[in-house]
């Protein structure tokens, strides 16, 4: 009889052994709720990111039309205008000569354009967004140094006095 009940206590043990294993692997609750939460922070991270790459390419422009209108007032220097039928006929070479197409060494988001006006004695240097983030924002400077954000966001004709970089007021 002594030997029955070990015999019994022994499978006991070895049914309990068998169920107390460890499960391997996720359930597919599990794995749908973790999918779910990447998206989640996925949809609030990407906007952001993409927001900041955006804000990353604009200072081209910035830089650009900055050095045009320096280039431009040293030619009215020399020369008491701003040029006979273009931007600065005779300008630097860097400068597509007779007809009014700009370019810029480190130019890589925007496209520049120049228009005389008044005779000679006024200009609007244009940078269109050409390529990545960019695209959609044009921003123009004058002879009077007059800044203006023409498109931002490709919202859309904005006019606003200044280079808009994030928001939409100066």
């Amino acid at each position: 009889m002594h030997c029955q009940c070990t015999r019994g206590a022994n499978q006991a043990a070895n049914v309990i052994e068998l169920n107390t294993k460890p499960a391997r692997g996720f359930t597919l609750i599990e794995v749908m709720i973790v999918v779910a939460i990447v998206a989640i922070l996925a949809s609030v991270a990407l906007p952001s990111y993409f927001d900041y790459v955006r804000r990353g390419q604009l200072p081209e422009a910035q830089a650009a039309l900055s050095d045009f209108r320096v280039k431009m007032e040293q030619y009215y220097q020399d020369n008491r205008n701003y040029g006979a039928a273009n931007c600065a006929d005779a300008g630097p070479p860097s400068w597509s000569a007779g007809t009014g197409v700009l370019t810029y060494g480190a130019a890589q988001f925007f496209t520049y354009s120049c228009v005389l006006s008044g005779g000679g004695q006024g200009y609007t240097v244009t940078a269109a967004g050409s390529s990545g983030r960019a695209i959609g924002h044009d921003y123009t400077i004058n002879h009077a140094n007059a800044r203006a954000t023409i498109q931002f966001k490709a919202g859309g004709a904005i006019n606003r006095p200044c280079w808009l970089v994030k928001g939409s007021e100066c």
